[in-house]
């Protein structure tokens, strides 16, 4: 079974056999919490936020229409982190503002690379599309259908938030 695609082991946890979610479960966990680690900065927050992936994925196992899993779970992760920030907001403050507040409690610690810092500057769009496309490799066709766009605007979004972070760490000396 461990050979099987992500697709294909989707489509038997779809139809009931859970016991492949472990599958999953173990190919992906890590890539989730990166991700919105990389989002959010706050590794307790991170841990929550991808159990809470993993246990819609299984909740709502029945609305996977056969695409792409690694665009379907990091939409879910995605949307996960954000409806996150928008419970806990108690002065209407989204992602972005407090990505700003974690980039700046985090400046702190001095124990993040440069190039992290320098993600951390970027608007949370770009340091979206940065950590999908670079860090998790996943493809501009993909990217496009977890953002709900066409793959060409990706692409220009993803090459625009590039020669942003180069100027932003190439500006800055840490």
């Amino acid at each position: 079974m461990e050979n099987l695609t992500d697709e294909i082991l989707m489509l038997k946890v779809a139809n009931g056999n859970l016991d492949l979610l472990k599958i999953l479960f173990d190919r992906h966990h890590k890539h989730v919490f990166n991700f919105i680690y990389k989002m959010c900065s706050d590794r307790m927050l991170s841990e929550d936020i991808t159990q809470e992936v993993f246990y819609k994925l299984m909740k709502y196992r029945t609305s996977y229409n056969n695409g792409k899993f690694v665009s379907w779970l990091f939409t879910i992760a995605r949307n996960s982190l954000n409806t996150h920030f928008r419970r806990v907001s108690t002065h209407d403050e989204d992602l972005d503002t407090v990505a700003y507040k974690l980039e700046d409690e985090s400046a702190e610690k001095k124990d993040y690379s440069d190039l992290h810092h320098a993600i951390n500057k970027l608007e949370t769009s770009d340091r979206e599309l940065v950590i999908l496309n670079r860090f998790h490799e996943i493809k501009y066709e993909d990217l496009a259908e977890i953002v709900g766009s066409t793959p060409g605007a990706v692409k220009t979004k993803v090459s625009r938030a590039l020669n942003k972070l180069r100027t932003i760490y190439f500006q800055n000396s840490y």
